[in-house]
């Protein structure tokens, strides 16, 4: 099971103001490597209630990278050819289009998948499959609005429904969900 768990966090509603960013990539079905980074917004504000979420200021991001700082040094070699787990890939999705658009990078074609969706299709009945309440109801004890702990949790959630559909690899594991992989570009 090859894949590189994402998420990041906004600075607000708008997809460009990425504020941190946290990778896991896992290989053979173990996490191999991290990548964190805080990330200056292109316009340095974070809204008081994002903050809330997620505990990062003005202050915390002011000396960050801009997301072009570390892309091709970093998030891009990082992830490589592997595809990425989003829990909500529309939102994280979303937010990579949006600062790749913002500095005028060249988006590379991914292939990515939604842990939402999958949870969805391999634990009926849930109440809830916001990323906290699987989390609660797996008992994986993680920081919330941590882009770092919530890829590690997305990836863990990805390896947990691997388990209970008996797949050795990432197309086996959509197929048994009923899911197909999303294209970016």
């Amino acid at each position: 099971m090859n894949f590189v768990a994402i998420d990041f966090e906004t600075a607000k509603y708008s997809r460009e103001s990425a504020c941190s960013v946290g990778l896991v990539k896992y290989q053979d079905g173990e996490p191999v490597d991290t990548f964190y980074s805080l990330i200056r917004p292109p316009r340095l504000y974070i809204r008081p209630d994002f903050t809330e979420i997620h505990g990062l200021t003005v202050d915390d991001v002011r000396d960050a990278p801009t997301f072009a700082d570390i892309w091709d040094s970093g998030i891009k070699p990082f992830i490589g050819s592997l595809p990425l787990a989003a829990h909500n890939a529309p939102f994280d999705m979303g937010v990579l289009e949006a600062v790749l658009e913002w500095y005028d990078l060249e988006a590379p074609e991914y292939q990515y998948f939604c842990t939402c969706n999958l949870a969805r299709r391999t634990w009926l009945g849930l109440e809830s499959y916001a990323l906290t309440k699987l989390a609660n109801h797996f008992g994986i004890v993680y920081n919330a609005h941590n882009a770092l702990d919530d890829a590690m949790t997305c990836g863990k959630l990805t390896l947990m429904a691997a388990e209970r559909f008996k797949c050795a690899n990432v197309e086996e594991l959509l197929k048994s969900a009923a899911l197909e992989m999303g294209q970016f570009k």
